[in-house]
């Protein structure tokens, strides 16, 4: 590549590595959920091994149901279940299930449901103690934990009540804090909350929640500990409880840092670390045949006293369902359906196998051991971007140096290089860097370079191939054949006039052509052979094509003392051809059976005095001009849009070309200038400005003008209405004074007006 070449790469590349960088910090959710589902493909290379954890689910599976009838039981029966699973000597009983109405089995409540029952029948009834005070009093001899569920909308059931907690979970910053700081922004907020009834609450000695919000892609891949909740209070979820409940904690504690957010939840002797949000990523097992003869019980055995007392001796207890009817089925990384209580199984795994990990640390037992938690480090973001920074580097410079095959083999090393790294941290420390949105910036760095460095290298040959042929009018080409030492870049101040011209609602006729882009193709062509024609006739050089658009100018290279009369000439040639290709394109329509959308052209014609000459870079160059009134030209090509006629002039070209039928259209200060300019629209050539028609409709209008000046309204109005009746075809010019001097009316300029409509659109 040659040095300015480089510097244009260098640039590009810049522009990519920055633009993979922005976006990482920005983290849309296509690129989230890329790194998630990375993640994801981690764990099923490397799940969990089964687990040896003190934990049981009693599953309230569809078996269960059949035997024992349909959910909810009677809770009688579920206290028959806790007093059983405490024989057997469970730790802890925790419920992923809410209960927030009575037992509609209770006795007091069946009185009110059957009729007709005698006074003594219905006595004795009601001196039976409730089903709700039975569960509650088994649930009082044994540590249990009740689950509960949160809401985004605060229930008014739970007006009155004391808060649903049974610990305090209090708050310890990390570094010095003001009064006022507060960790509750970090954490997920649900401020309503489902509980269950008084008696039940009373009576269990830790209160969790169960909730388990998945992924925008309806994975569950981190559980929380602990949520934001009514009244701004930290409420716990069930397997946290559970563990508090279990080794006898009164409270518990949450570390944060006012900028990492939510550090760990600590209790006397064990610190569980967790992300900003107050979350666990767990490190999944696969849900499967082995696990569940390994962990779950059927809740039927438990009640008929089948299950031997080492299936729940010494063992966290969950009593949750499988049951599909049920409808807790969730989805992991590893598996699509997935029990919801086996969720806060495998946290509670986790968390235990910490504690004995921190245990056998604290005895000496073992040195280090990878978390049985998933973690995404403080600096896995910088490590990622700076691997984004690092690949691009190299390859920016490799690429240029080494050419696309070799450079082809780093990019590919990096890449492998990469994940392969982002692998290791996961299998070693359990660590979730994400690589592979590096390793897919890298390879789309490696694909701009090659394409800037191809393009580049063919630019060049087609350079060498043509000599600037493709690039230069063929008059240029005729002079630079003669005099070959201006093919330098540079040029002179010359007087000239510069033309614009473009299609009117060019993106509607294309609509037409939706189905046939071939079709829109050849018409275009039809359109600009003609018009070139008719400018080159008149001794103008075509400048460019910009679609639909063409510019012009006279004067140049060719010398030409009547470049504003020729252009003018031109203008109004183009005008004429336009209708008559119109008129073709009509009886084609109409053979053909389709619909016939005219060509409308506005020009824009505007003299001065511009720069003119050989322009753009060593490499490439074009011969073009530049200057404040090329700029003009420009601009009144666009207003001939906003006065709704077909060429606009400024005043410069009809001061050179005052011969012509011309009317002044108005005093404006066009977008980008700080002068107002006087532009007119030309009509027609000498022949019609001697005409008694044209002579007539200048006076009427250059009187409606002065009236308008004047702030004389009425009277603009009435001119207005004349000069309509002398040339229909300025109907549109005319309904705009129509509605500037209606606006004036109601509102009008003040004395200091000076009649310049400032224009805000080009």
């Amino acid at each position: 590549m040659r040095l300015k070449s480089w510097h244009v790469t260098v640039l590009v590349a810049l522009a990519v590595i920055g633009g993979a960088i922005a976006l990482r910090e920005w983290d849309p959710a296509p690129i989230r959920v890329m790194r998630l589902k990375t993640f994801d493909v981690f764990q099923r290379i490397e799940p969990r091994p089964l687990s040896k954890m003190p934990v049981a689910v009693v599953d309230l599976d569809d078996a269960s149901l059949a035997k024992h009838g349909q959910w909810p039981w009677p809770r009688t029966l579920l206290a028959d279940m806790v007093d059983r699973l405490a024989e057997a000597g469970a730790v802890v009983i925790g419920f992923d299930v809410v209960w927030p109405e009575a037992d509609r089995t209770s006795p007091e409540n069946i009185v009110e449901l059957y009729r007709g029952l005698d006074d003594a029948t219905r006595g004795k009834l009601l001196s039976m103690p409730s089903n709700d005070e039975a569960f509650a009093a088994a649930l009082a001899r044994t540590r249990t934990v009740l689950g509960q569920s949160t809401t985004q909308t605060r229930s008014p059931f739970n007006e009155g009540r004391p808060p649903a907690l049974r610990a305090t979970y209090g708050l310890k910053s990390t570094v010095r804090v003001e009064a006022t700081d507060s960790p509750l922004h970090f954490l997920l907020l649900n401020p309503g909350i489902t509980r269950n009834i008084q008696v039940l609450e009373d009576a269990a000695g830790g209160l969790g929640v169960f909730n388990i919000d998945a992924d925008t892609d309806q994975i569950v891949r981190n559980v929380p500990l602990i949520f934001r909740g009514e009244g701004d209070l930290i409420y716990p979820t069930l397997s946290i409880e559970m563990l508090r409940v279990a080794t006898g904690q009164k409270t518990a504690g949450v570390k944060w840092h006012p900028r990492v957010g939510i550090v760990s939840i600590f209790f006397k002797g064990l610190e569980i670390p967790t992300d900003e949000a107050g979350r666990v990523w767990p490190h999944f097992s696969k849900w499967g045949f082995e696990r569940q003869a390994s962990f779950y019980i059927s809740a039927m055995d438990v009640l008929d006293g089948s299950v031997g007392p080492d299936r729940l001796k010494g063992r966290f207890v969950i009593v949750g369902t499988s049951a599909v009817g049920l409808l807790d089925i969730k989805a992991t990384p590893l598996d699509n359906f997935v029990p919801g209580v086996d969720l806060h199984a495998q946290v509670l795994e986790s968390m235990l196998e910490f504690a004995y990990q921190h245990a056998a640390k604290q005895q000496g037992q073992i040195d280090e051991a990878p978390s049985p938690f998933l973690s995404r480090p403080n600096f896995a973001e910088g490590v990622e971007e700076t691997a984004i920074g690092a690949g691009g580097v190299l390859l920016t410079v490799a690429v240029p140096v080494i050419g696309a095959v070799w450079s082809l083999a780093v990019a590919l090393a990096l890449i492998a290089a990469m994940i392969g790294s982002s692998w290791y941290l996961f299998t070693e420390f359990h660590y979730l860097i994400d690589m592979v949105y590096p390793a897919v910036s890298v390879f789309v760095l490696y694909t701009v370079l090659t394409y800037l460095k191809y393009t580049s290298e063919q630019a060049q040959k087609r350079q060498v191939r043509t000599a600037f042929a493709q690039y230069l009018s063929p008059a240029l080409v005729e002079q630079l054949a003669d005099h070959p030492e201006q093919l330098q870049l540079g040029g002179e101040r010359k007087g000239m006039t510069i033309m614009f011209s473009d299609i009117r609602g060019f993106t509607s006729i294309a609509e037409t052509f939706k189905t046939d882009p071939e079709g829109l193709v050849r018409l275009i062509n039809r359109y600009l052979t003609p018009m070139t024609d008719l400018i080159m006739s008149k001794g103008g050089t075509i400048d460019k094509y910009m679609g639909d658009a063409i510019m012009a100018f006279w004067n140049a290279p060719i010398a030409d003392a009547g470049h504003a009369r020729h252009a003018c000439e031109a203008a109004l040639a183009m005008q004429a051809k336009t209708r008559e290709l119109n008129a073709t394109l009509e009886s084609e329509a109409a053979a053909a059976g389709r619909a016939f959308a005219p060509i409308n052209i506005g020009v824009g014609v505007n003299s001065g005095e511009v720069f003119v000459g050989n322009m753009g870079s060593d490499q490439r160059f074009d011969y073009s001009v530049l200057g404040d009134d090329v700029n003009l030209a420009s601009r009144l090509e666009g207003q001939s849009k906003t006065y709704a006629v077909g060429i606009v002039i400024g005043e410069n070209t009809q001061t050179r070309a005052d011969d012509y039928a011309h009317l002044e259209l108005d005093l404006i200060r066009v977008k980008g200038k700080a002068e107002a300019v006087r532009i007119f629209t030309l009509l027609g050539d000498t022949s019609v400005q001697r005409s008694p028609e044209f002579t007539e409709l200048a006076r009427r209008h250059g009187e409606m003008l002065a009236a308008y000046r004047q702030q004389d309204w009425l009277t603009a109005r009435a001119m207005v209405a004349d000069c309509r009746g002398l040339n229909g075809g300025l109907d549109g010019l005319y309904d705009l004074y129509d509605e500037r001097i209606a606006i004036y009316q109601r509102d009008p300029p003040g004395p200091g007006w000076d009649g310049v409509f400032v224009a805000t659109t080009k």
